[in-house]
């Protein structure tokens, strides 16, 4: 049984009308309960990560002001939540989930964060839903601890890891993959070590060729020792704020490329779920468990 960060503030009240669909973090677990994916000794709650480890990655002032939430309103608008208390709370628990998830994907082979993929938060200011950034904050904390050499992160959400493209610029023990739509979100793109850019209405078939052509020779050149994954499942057809065209169908072979070669490299990975924003909620739940069925299948 692989091991799922989860805690109830996940699912955070957001103003009425509001488009982050936060019902998802409470549906998942139950559909994954419900069919009998996991079982309940599965999930772990986070607890609150050590600051040390957060300002490895994030500038001080800005942690500060997010943590004394003094953060301007031209700030707090970019983020795109009304800044609270219980807000930080949930960042801070979602990236201690994809920090115990990495050290537990160590012994188990993989590990899943039920939120997280903040990839748009940068090493100094938040935006588009993403305060600060857990699978960057889980990478440097492996590094510094001497639990991996040489980290992969593959970003296969439909919008940049631009944040994570700006903290690793620098970095060399961090190769950072973005696979993303060229005319969405973020408008202005940052220079990940590798960025893909595709067209408006991609569809499975060019998407998973363009994977297949990249995640092996990546795994060969860059030879690393732990994988982080983003499966944002924004890529579908259906997502409002996507502008892909893949199918659930294709989206489930995407994660099943990347957990299998990592699996059949022995590479241990941290899945964290990124976007999704289907219209149907349904949609989004039955995508992003489809990711977890594929594990199960693998990590039997």
């Amino acid at each position: 049984m692989f091991p799922i960060a989860y805690h109830p503030i996940y699912k955070h009240p957001l103003p009425e009308g509001h488009r982050f669909p936060m019902l998802k973090y409470e549906l998942l677990p139950q559909q994954l309960l419900h069919e009998g994916i996991v079982t309940e000794n599965a999930f772990f709650e986070p607890g609150l990560p050590d600051l040390q480890h957060i300002l490895a990655v994030h500038k001080k002032e800005y942690v500060d002001d997010l943590l004394n939430l003094t953060l301007d309103a031209r700030a707090v608008r970019k983020i795109g939540f009304p800044l609270s208390a219980e807000l930080v709370e949930r960042e801070l628990r979602l990236v201690q989930g994809t920090i115990s998830g990495a050290e537990k994907a160590l012994q188990t082979g993989i590990a899943f964060n039920i939120a997280g993929g903040t990839h748009h938060a940068y090493s100094n200011r938040g935006e588009a839903f993403c305060l600060l950034n857990d699978q960057a904050i889980a990478a440097q904390y492996l590094l510094d601890q001497k639990f991996a050499k040489k980290v992969l992160i593959v970003d296969l959400d439909v919008h940049q890891g631009n944040g994570t493209a700006e903290i690793f610029q620098h970095n060399e023990k961090v190769f950072t993959f973005s696979m993303h739509g060229k005319s969405n979100y973020p408008f202005k793109k940052e220079k990940s070590d590798l960025d893909i850019e595709l067209h408006d209405n991609t569809d499975d078939s060019k998407f998973l060729a363009l994977l297949h052509n990249t995640l092996p020779y990546l795994i060969e050149t860059q030879k690393p020792d732990f994988v982080f994954y983003l499966s944002g499942v924004d890529i579908l057809a259906t997502d409002k704020l996507g502008k892909l065209g893949c199918s659930l169908k294709g989206c489930k072979e995407r994660d099943t490329f990347v957990l299998a070669t990592c699996h059949q490299h022995g590479i241990p990975v941290q899945v964290s779920m990124g976007g999704g924003y289907s219209l149907d909620i349904k949609t989004i739940i039955e995508a992003h468990a489809n990711t977890y069925r594929v594990a199960a299948d693998l990590y039997h």
